[in-house]
């Protein structure tokens, strides 16, 4: 069972554990905003009919995704199809593509047994975490492996942890929870692979 510690700003009886928690919040928005710059680096901006739009926009909030997020699962799947069986781009976005609609169909059926909580994405992770194939699907999703790649490695886990904690806000309507101070509330767990995730919560009726 991975160990939940949350991130918080509140005063603690200890300045040394507040100091702890703080540097870790600070570090995860650290490494958020070094993948957002490596991110932009590769970003595609292109134009719409109306209609289009529309449509696709129809079409990602029935699949419980963002535009963004939906566009690019088009475009993945577009490399997966046209790409040769062995080839390793396919055969890295085709794992991706299956954790991804993994997590999202875990985090609905979850939510519909009333699993839901603030720290719910770190229970889907778990949860998915607890099958062998989609472990060796997310390790597959990383890229290849080796020394000379380990930072590379990095790179991909964090942006794919990030995509998952996105999708599972995203399928069952949450939204991010934040402090009294109006920052993003962030937990921690040990034990998985997901070391920092965000606190959630559903907005009011």
């Amino acid at each position: 069972m991975a160990k939940i510690e949350k991130i918080t700003t509140k005063k603690a009886t200890k300045a040394s554990k507040a100091d702890t928690t703080d540097a870790a919040a600070k570090k995860a928005d650290g490494r958020a905003r070094r993948l957002e710059k490596i991110q932009k680096a590769s970003t595609v901006t292109f134009t719409l009919e109306l209609p289009v739009r529309k449509f696709m926009d129809a079409q990602a909030k029935a699949a419980g995704m963002n535009m963004t997020h939906y566009m690019q699962k088009l475009v993945e799947t577009h490399v997966i199809e046209a790409g040769a069986a062995d080839e390793p781009l396919a055969v890295r976005l085709a794992a991706k593509r299956q954790v991804i609609d993994q997590v999202v169909a875990l985090a609905t059926k979850l939510d519909a047994a009333g699993k839901f909580d603030e720290n719910f994405i770190l229970t889907v992770i778990s949860e998915a975490g607890k099958d062998a194939d989609f472990k060796a699907q997310y390790e597959i999703a990383l890229g290849e492996q080796g020394e000379d790649n380990d930072a590379a490695i990095k790179r991909a886990r964090v942006s794919l942890n990030q995509q998952i904690g996105r999708v599972i806000k995203k399928s069952v309507g949450a939204r991010s929870k934040r402090n009294k101070q109006g920052q993003i509330a962030r937990g921690q767990a040990a034990d998985t692979f997901v070391a920092t995730y965000t606190l959630l919560e559903k907005p009011t009726a």
